[in-house]
């Protein structure tokens, strides 16, 4: 799944309960259900740990088409001050200049370019918008199931994963270490883990 190897999966008695496929094909319009979706990112700090964290608010919209995979399309927009890493002292220097600088650029967004389907992986292209820069970036996300909840509700899952490079966005910040290295990575974990609801689906 991108960054993360298949030989690096956890052994079978650690693993979820096997996925679900409630319909065969999946195309549609669909919207992200924000209370089960998970847009989350990891970085190493001082060179000997991994902090992660996530985006509590955001909306997002998808069209599914196996059979033409290139008409699908993605479009999400993130609030910056909805970031959360547990703790706040470091939440409010995410938002500042040094990094999102929310009060001029609130929103994050991505808007697909491109997509993409090889029978297993979707390859998402877009346009990431972070501070004001944009630059193109590829996710390749696997689908994890689908399933009707019940309410009626027919949701698809998938699950993805990509590593950036911060300062191509303008997040530049940075101190040196005494004992070489920085004090926070450049190169960034964006994850995934999406759960999208079909519109217009029968109850």
């Amino acid at each position: 799944m991108g960054i993360f190897s298949k030989k690096d999966a956890a052994p079978a008695d650690t693993e979820f309960d096997a996925p679900t496929a409630a319909i065969e094909d999946i195309s549609g319009d669909y919207t992200l259900d924000p209370t089960h979706t998970r847009l989350g990112f990891s970085a190493r700090h001082a060179m000997v740990t991994t902090v992660r964290g996530a985006f509590k608010e955001f909306d997002g919209t998808a069209t599914i088409d196996t059979a033409e995979p290139a008409n699908s399309k993605v479009s999400l927009t993130i609030k910056a001050d909805s970031v959360d890493t547990g703790n706040a002292d470091r939440d409010g220097h995410l938002l500042s200049g040094d990094f999102f600088e929310n009060e001029t650029h609130p929103n994050i967004t991505f808007a697909s370019t491109a997509v993409e389907f090889d029978g297993e992986t979707w390859n998402i292209t877009g346009d990431l918008t972070i501070k004001g820069n944009t630059n193109s970036v590829t996710v390749p996300f696997e689908q994890t199931g689908s399933a009707k909840d019940p309410f009626g509700n027919i949701r698809v899952g998938f699950e993805g994963a990509v590593a950036i490079n911060r300062t191509d966005w303008g997040l530049s910040f940075n101190a040196a270490l005494e004992t070489g290295g920085v004090l926070v990575s450049e190169k960034i974990k964006l994850e995934f883990d999406i759960s999208a609801i079909k519109v217009g689906a029968e109850a």
